[in-house]
């Protein structure tokens, strides 16, 4: 038995959730997820999973294994970094209803929800958990809880009492909102192809209809009966022999691996980083270098792929927080550093709205973005200087995490890595930003490569290859 595999000694709550079948719920347990009310409202307002999808599932995975599966310290580092990022998600929905993520009734249903999918996982595949083994799943599941600050009396008592909470919360609480319908319906069939797709990257939008069609038939089929029923979504036959195929079949082939390949692996370290074993896939190419103004379509690469973290076409303040968010998320800081980077970001917001939101409606558009930034830095040479540099400055200071004035190869890579930037990417751009070729960034180059990315009319080797390619 390899050390990051569930043995069949390991706590049952491990057990269950470290099985690869859970997969096949995990989308459920979104649509159940999201269906709040509240969970709905700050998806909308602060998610990047519309942008970003592969991203968000593998910030979400990696959150899951240190919360489930790390050492204690581990774990409470990983609480304290929800705590902060959930501190900011508040707000009022289109209904005029205030939300917070800091709701201790959201934040039991969203537990719950991860509970749920655990028995619905055995149910589905004809193995349910017997009444002891669900007493055990529970008081693990409850400790963790509590550990996250969830009062115990917003949670339903006993494992008896959770089918009860669920089925009232569906048939009360819940709705079928936007949010919903593009989980179910939209999102994959929209969702770019995954960096790691090799060789097999031009057949996307083949496998990715596919996909979509057969996990919202199999997501719709296993919902809950009171979904069904409140929504008007029944469970058709097909779909019932679809999900009745899918799980008992995965059941028989998974309880016949051997363990290292039945359960996900997971990280003894605690450090949540990933292992470093997985294969790269293969480099895209660079374009070309251009010889007109590259301007235009540089500001409008960046304003797509970095600003608009939401994916809805438009920036306004959420975009520039969940930025900042992920690099956070990245980094693991402390409360201080993060609010000193927010606040530097902030008035990077304040400048970009003050001088491109022409209808004043809150939000920056493409098109108001581009032609402001052209603008701005074409008739004062000190326009980047009020809003872009300080942010960088704050950015370089927040990623040089030992104080020593320079990033290292290992701080740029933490800072601008993910599954957007193949990593041979992420060496040949630190290559080129270290001017003096002294193995380190210095505060002034940093500052520098982001004024050409944004400057020059021609494609620099900093403008090329700053943030990768996607």
């Amino acid at each position: 038995m390899t050390p990051t595999s569930p043995p069949a000694t390991e706590s049952i709550l491990r057990q269950t959730l470290g099985e690869w079948r859970i997969g096949l719920v995990a989308w459920r347990l979104l649509v159940l997820q999201t269906a709040h009310p509240a969970v709905a409202a700050g998806t909308a307002r602060y998610s990047t999973y519309r942008a970003h999808p592969w991203r968000r599932i593998e910030h979400t995975m990696d959150s899951g294994s240190r919360l489930f599966f790390a050492g204690p310290e581990d774990r409470q580092r990983e609480i304290a970094r929800l705590e902060r990022a959930h501190r900011r998600i508040r707000g009022t929905d289109e209904a005029g209803r205030p939300y917070s993520a800091e709701d201790p009734e959201v934040r039991a249903w969203v537990m719950l929800t991860l509970y749920e999918a655990m028995t619905a996982m055995r149910e589905l595949s004809g193995d349910p958990l017997e009444p002891a083994e669900l007493d055990a799943l529970y008081a693990e599941f409850k400790e963790v809880c509590d550990s996250l600050g969830i009062p115990g009396e917003v949670l339903p008592a006993t494992a008896a009492d959770v089918p009860a909470y669920v089925d009232r919360t569906v048939r009360e609480i819940l709705e079928f909102g936007d949010q919903v319908r593009y989980l179910l319906f939209d999102m994959l069939r929209e969702a770019p192809a995954p960096r790691r797709l090799g060789r097999l990257r031009p057949a996307w939008p083949l496998l990715r209809a596919v996909a979509a069609s057969v996990l919202t038939s199999l997501t719709v089929a296993d919902l809950p009966r009171a979904w069904h029923e409140r929504f008007g979504m029944p469970r058709t036959r097909s779909a019932a022999a679809l999900s009745w195929t899918v799980h008992r079949g995965m059941r028989q082939v998974m309880t016949r691996l051997p363990d290292r390949l039945r359960y996900r692996g997971h990280s003894d370290g605690g450090d949540g980083q990933r292992s470093a074993s997985r294969r790269p896939a293969a480099a895209p190419r660079l374009p070309r270098p251009r010889t007109a103004d590259s301007r235009p379509a540089r500001l409008e690469a960046f304003f797509r792929q970095v600003l608009d973290q939401t994916g809805d076409g438009r920036v306004d303040s959420a975009d520039l927080q969940a930025m900042v968010h992920n690099v956070c998320w990245q980094l693991e800081l402390p409360v201080e550093r993060e609010d000193l980077l927010y606040a530097a970001f902030e008035s990077w917001w304040k400048q970009l709205c003050a001088g491109m939101d022409a209808d004043r409606d809150g939000a920056v558009e493409c098109a108001e973005f581009v032609s402001a930034m052209l603008k701005g830095m074409d008739r004062d040479s000190e326009y980047l200087e009020r809003g872009l540099r300080p942010a960088v400055r704050a950015l370089f200071r927040t990623a040089d995490t030992d104080g020593g004035g320079y990033l290292c190869a290992d701080e740029y890579r933490v800072l601008f890595g993910g599954p957007r930037v193949h990593p041979a990417e992420l060496n040949d751009a630190f290559r080129q930003l270290d001017g003096d070729g002294d193995g380190r960034i210095s505060e002034e180059e940093f500052v520098a490569a982001f004024t050409d990315f944004f400057t020059a009319r021609a494609d620099t080797a900093a403008g090329v290859a700053l943030l990768g390619r996607a």
